[in-house]
């Protein structure tokens, strides 16, 4: 379970109120340290900020911090003014401020937050990735994979000298769009990519950082996407397409391919590489296979009426119980064998 540490908008760095506070958990409840308090022998000062559970929707967040706040609470920022306005943006120990519909208040204007409510989810940095910008912790881009490029560029301030913008960005020159889906990976564990946006860019980039658990993840993803082989045979159709397509000078390739049951007469096939396809029950009567390479198709069951086979190359060509009736076999290149039985 989340939980968070809320302050009212502009405590309590304002200088209102002094800040002097011993945080108590309870497991699965709400911490409330607004007024006096005696927990487990700790005496707890007026402090306007309160420690809860994150459940539910961003109303029932804002609920509890009207009930607990005494406020009208309408609005939850983050650290750097940011609007959270999804529950699913918020982080286990994030630090944000709740307001009743005010301009938020930069706390670091004033003072610092108490000892032992900062630390690295505080550590806000905003990146340039190829022109377009990021805002996130440091704890996000380390924590979940400590030894990605990322968190080792990230771990410590300075480490690896890392440029930056006029704005104070570091600038990563990588591509955003494939950037997005990693960064949202470290942010909550879940692989979400939007339509769109190609897998493989994503995977090449999740290399390129050393985002090992998300490689595997994009590598199963990747394998689902594909569609499944088609081998449903090739129809007439999509064959006399294919043909006029073609210039008649290039060779036309259609070895291993699957036209069972085809209609294919009275077709110009004349020296197309049918080497190893699947021509059963295809009918091609009249149709001109002269010096069509025919080597180990499957004619089985098809009709070759007045079909013109001359210079064809038929080694291992199945004809079984094929129909040959007035075809053409002069000049063949392989003549039949005795077990390419015809009709």
């Amino acid at each position: 379970m989340r939980r968070v540490t809320l302050f009212l908008n502009g405590s309590p760095r304002n200088g209102k109120e002094h800040v002097s506070a011993i945080k108590v958990r309870f497991p699965g409840s709400v911490t409330d340290v607004k007024n006096y308090r005696k927990c487990e022998g700790h005496i707890l000062f007026k402090l306007s900020f309160i420690v809860v559970a994150v459940y539910g929707t961003l109303s029932d967040l804002l609920s509890v911090a009207s009930s607990k706040l005494g406020i009208k609470a309408t609005s939850v920022y983050n650290g750097k003014g940011g609007l959270i306005d999804d529950i699913a943006l918020i982080r286990d120990d994030d630090v944000l401020f709740v307001c009743e519909g005010e301009p938020f208040i930069d706390p670091q204007t004033d003072s610092k937050l108490p000892e032992g409510l900062s630390g690295s989810h505080t550590d806000w940095l905003t990146l340039n990735v190829g022109g377009r910008y990021f805002t996130t912790t440091r704890s996000t881009l380390v924590n979940k994979e400590p030894d990605s490029m990322l968190a080792h560029m990230f771990k410590d301030k300075g480490v690896w000298g890392n440029k930056q913008d006029h704005r104070g960005a570091f600038l990563i020159d990588r591509s955003p769009e494939y950037f997005e889906p990693i960064l949202n990976y470290l942010r909550h564990g879940q692989l979400i990519v939007n339509d769109g946006i190609n897998l493989l860019g994503v995977l090449e980039e999740a290399r390129f950082f050393g985002i090992d658990s998300l490689i595997e993840h994009l590598e199963v993803a990747i394998k689902n996407s594909q569609p499944p082989e088609d081998h449903s045979p090739i129809s007439r159709k999509e064959f006399v397409r294919f043909l006029l397509a073609t210039p008649t000078k290039s060779e036309l390739r259609c070895q291993g391919l699957n036209f069972s049951g085809a209609d294919l007469s009275r077709l110009d096939l004349r020296y197309i590489n049918f080497k190893m396809a699947n021509l059963s029950r295809c009918n091609l009567a009249h149709a001109n296979l002269c010096c069509a390479n025919l080597e180990r198709a499957d004619l089985s069951g098809s009709v070759l009426d007045n079909c013109d086979l001359s210079g064809c190359d038929l080694q291992e060509a199945n004809l079984r119980g094929s129909n040959v009736k007035g075809a053409i076999f002069e000049e063949m290149l392989t003549p039949l064998h005795m077990s390419q039985s015809v009709r």
